[in-house]
């Protein structure tokens, strides 16, 4: 596989679970070495596509290519190409971190002594040398996410699945995890991360699928995402209600742009082109009429609201259906 040939192809991919379509037309392609940020409610279709991908799930039409290998008919080849971490670690509680991938390295075939060689520079490599023969059960919830994503490493992949690794973790440890993905994607692998954190897809990925109802409904880079809703804004909190219909005048005349009032805010705003311009005539203008200004400043819009205008709701308030 060359670098110009994409790491992930998905056409037209369909599953059904009874009369609810889990996925309805999915479709993605994901260039080598890149991370794909796959953004959606729970319910959307994103577990259910990873698990399509990955092999472990059939889909009921459509085609799909992992690593240049086409996924019903070489799944062996797919499977020996990918590492994959779902939404709960997969690790023995019983075993220790070092065990536990002692023991995913003997299921790649690796042979005793390379098996522990690889265990041990995991281990380093994700900070968990110190509790290394501690039992898993012992670690916290970051940690075990930490070793979960070191097993799907044993032998590093062309393409890593990350099933939204960060659920329930708090932000020290994700803010690890993070730092470990960008770390795999600068050693040349790609990242295909399923995510309900729209904060986590703007730190994480070079371009988002935002996936609706079993198909991706928009994509692009975070940027391009949100200037679907109109770009920078620029804001004003006038101290005095009062002022609130001049200021908008005004505000509206120096940036020559609609403005909007929120009356229980004291807010008024205006889209702008040049931030910085903006910012400055608008203040100049409201210091000129004597407005007086509680707050003032410059707003990029953010991934949530992107997501609320291309679909209709926010991330989180989807209903659920089977993955």
């Amino acid at each position: 596989m060359t670098t110009q040939t994409p790491a992930v192809v998905a056409e037209d991919l369909r599953k059904r679970y009874g009369t609810t379509a889990a996925l309805d037309g999915f479709a993605l392609t994901v260039p080598a070495g890149a991370v794909c940020g796959i953004l959606g409610p729970n319910g959307a279709g994103k577990t259910t596509a990873v698990r399509a991908l990955s092999t472990l799930l059939r889909f009921d039409s459509g085609r799909a290519w992992v690593a240049g290998h086409d996924v019903v008919r070489e799944p062996a080849r797919v499977r020996a190409a990918i590492g994959l971490t779902g939404q709960y670690a997969a690790v023995d509680d019983i075993l220790s971190g070092r065990q536990n991938l002692v023991l995913f390295g003997r299921l790649h075939h690796l042979g005793p002594r390379a098996a522990k060689r690889r265990a041990d520079e995991l281990l380093e490599r994700f900070g968990l040398a110190e509790a290394a023969d501690k039992s898993a059960k012992d670690y916290s919830g970051g940690m075990r996410r930490r070793l979960d994503l070191a097993s799907s490493l044993i032998r590093t992949p062309q393409v890593l699945f990350l099933d939204e690794p960060t659920t329930g973790l708090d932000p020290r440890s994700r803010n690890q995890l993070w730092d470990a993905v960008r770390e795999l994607v600068g050693g040349g692998t790609t990242v295909l991360l399923t995510t309900q954190y729209l904060e986590e897809a703007d730190q994480l990925a070079d371009r988002i699928s935002v996936v609706d109802h079993g198909r991706v409904v928009a994509e692009g880079t975070s940027d391009e995402l949100k200037s679907k809703i109109g770009g920078d804004r620029v804001e004003v909190v006038v101290r005095d209600a009062a002022d609130l219909a001049e200021t908008a005048r005004l505000v509206g005349h120096t940036t020559a742009a609609p403005t909007e009032i929120d009356a229980d805010l004291r807010k008024v705003s205006a889209p702008v082109t040049d931030r910085v311009a903006a910012l400055g005539d608008v203040m100049r203008t409201l210091q000129a009429a004597r407005i007086t200004v509680e707050d003032v400043g410059v707003r990029r819009p953010t991934l949530d609201e992107a997501f609320l205008q291309i679909t209709g709701h926010r991330a989180d308030s989807a209903e659920e259906v089977p993955a």
